[in-house]
């Protein structure tokens, strides 16, 4: 239908004409996501007009239909200037039940009586319009806050027991858009809203975590049905939103309490599935994230709750929930694209657990760094985890090429022999760059002394080990050995004079290594005499 014709009718129809024009324009452009530009003004115009007859009192059947109206103009951010206002704002505010604008005690819940089926329609239409205009609009960010839209969502949490699932799916949705594209919000959410208190209920609720312990969760039931996916959705929204609420932390009793409360139930989530893999998989991977955001001592609540069956290895530590993460891990690095988002969070957590959980790195270690046996093949070569691990150190993402080789590094407790004993001096050659042991030597964190022995079959193997590959190459023939000294001589001298024809043409910079291990310019290094850095190492 023709938005003129629309305008024009909309000006003197009753409501019952007002739903009817609305519902035939729902129904022809409820697909439509790309607008006639030509006819933003007339968009703009009708934006309005739906929001005067909002304005009014009319039934739920037809408020229903003008927020889908709304929802579908709002996807164009071009034309909410009338949305992106104060009474706008309210208006919408009011039919998602949320109290915008108003003050009032948070016990005061905006769901707290019996809604029918068409009010609860009104609701999440109301929510959904707030979701688009608030994604798509900075002022309608600004008065978001300025009315207070936060504080009624945080109400609304209260009620997390009674809700339907959209109701619940698009408040919480409303609260991770709000929390992150205004930063400056979070600090009122977390201190005087209690938002990250009310946000690990609703986790509680939705994943049915029963207590056990002060920080355990009772372990879920083998037999048990998948998580919903309605379930796992609100869950996934949730968690979004403590991400964004954890980014940073001011520390204190309460919050070390809240965090570990946190982490018990991440926990609790990482040993759950869902109705399909992929969905598990996503569900794993936000819960990652905010186990990243967490203060690194809370980690020992992943791993402090009772060994089921089984030898109690690693001082008795539970390292099911390790394993889940080292699978994940393997997961994304064997998908081969988007390892920026997809897997430095997770070698993040995993190197973080090790370099401050002595159990957990040597649990790991064991998986991914086994003791060496077989060194005939490049470390690089093969399906071993320790064999894609050191495939990323070479990875044109430096994020990625940065993070695979910190992992391996702790792993390693952070011994530069160590590391290139499972990796070759070429593959870790950009991390020792960056931390300045190109010379060898250790690391700034303290490590115990655990031993890990070599194996006979790398004992053997070890001093015809090419250091630079980290394996036993097969000897070659020698270029050189029928040449004559004359012919030697005359070699290395044109090899010298290509050398420093580039040098001198700034194609390449001859460098050395300083005696602290930093690379510098080669006349340099020449003048420093060596320092003797020979050390043993026992893992």
């Amino acid at each position: 239908m023709d938005l003129k014709n629309i305008l024009t009718q909309l000006e003197t129809a009753n409501k019952q004409e007002v739903e009817t024009l609305l519902l035939q324009f729902n129904r022809e452009n409820s697909h439509t996501f790309t607008f006639n530009q030509n006819e933003e003004a007339l968009r703009s115009k009708l934006c309005q007009s739906v929001l005067t007859v909002l304005g009014r009192q009319t039934q739920p059947s037809c408020q229903k239909t003008c927020l889908e109206t709304l929802r579908i103009l709002s996807r164009d951010k071009r034309v909410l200037a009338p949305v992106a206002t104060r009474e706008g704002m309210l208006i919408l505010g009011r039919l998602a039940r949320l109290h915008a604008g108003e003050e009032g005690d948070d016990q005061i819940t905006p769901q707290e009586h019996a809604q029918s089926v068409e009010e609860e329609r009104v609701v999440v239409e109301a929510l959904k319009c707030l979701c688009n205009v608030v994604y798509n609009s900075s002022v309608a960010q600004q008065v978001s806050v300025e009315v207070n839209l936060a504080h009624g969502l945080c109400a609304n949490l209260h009620t997390v027991r009674t809700w339907h699932h959209e109701v619940g799916l698009f408040t919480l949705r409303l609260l991770f858009l709000l929390s992150a594209l205004r930063p400056d919000v979070r600090g009122s959410l977390r201190k005087e809203w209690h938002a990250v208190r009310l946000l690990s209920e609703v986790l509680e609720h939705t994943l049915d975590v029963r207590w056990v312990g002060p920080y355990e969760a009772a372990r879920p039931d083998p037999q048990a049905l998948p998580m919903p996916a309605e379930d796992n959705e609100r869950a996934m929204e949730a968690l979004k939103a403590l991400f964004n609420l954890t980014l940073s932390n001011a520390g204190g009793e309460e919050d070390d309490h809240q965090f570990r409360l946190i982490s018990a139930i991440l926990r609790h989530l990482l040993m759950l599935k869902t109705e399909t893999e992929e969905k598990t998989e996503e569900a794993h991977s936000h819960a990652i994230n905010l186990l990243n955001n967490l203060p690194v001592y809370c980690l020992d609540v992943l791993i402090d709750v009772p060994v089921q069956g089984g030898q109690e290895n690693y001082s008795g530590k539970n390292m099911d929930v390790v394993q889940v993460l080292i699978d994940f891990m393997e997961k994304r690095i064997d998908k081969g694209s988007n390892y920026k988002e997809g897997l430095t969070p997770v070698l993040s957590l995993l190197t973080e657990g090790s370099r401050h959980h002595r159990e957990i790195r040597r649990y790991i270690k064991a998986q991914v760094l086994p003791p060496l046996k077989d060194v005939k093949i490049r470390p690089e070569i093969g399906t071993a985890i320790r064999n894609k691990l050191v495939r990323l150190m070479t990875h044109v993402d430096m994020g990625v090429k940065q993070t695979a080789a910190e992992f391996l590094f702790v792993l390693c407790k952070e011994s530069v022999d160590n590391l290139l004993k499972y990796t070759g001096y070429g593959n870790a050659a950009g991390l020792l760059v960056a931390r300045g042991l190109l010379a060898g030597g250790r690391g700034e964190t303290q490590y115990s002394e655990d031993e890990d022995s070599d194996t006979e079959e790398y004992k053997s193997a070890k001093p015809f080990i090419n250091p630079i590959t980290g394996h036993v190459e097969e000897p070659l023939p020698n270029p050189i050995e029928e040449m004559t000294e004359d012919q030697k001589e005359y070699e290395a001298q044109k090899l010298f004079n290509m050398f420093d024809k580039l040098s001198r043409q700034n194609v390449i910079r001859p460098m050395g290594v300083r005696p602290d291990g930093t690379l510098a310019p080669l006349e340099e290094t020449l003048c420093d005499p060596p320092e003797d850095n020979s050390g043993s190492d026992s893992d």
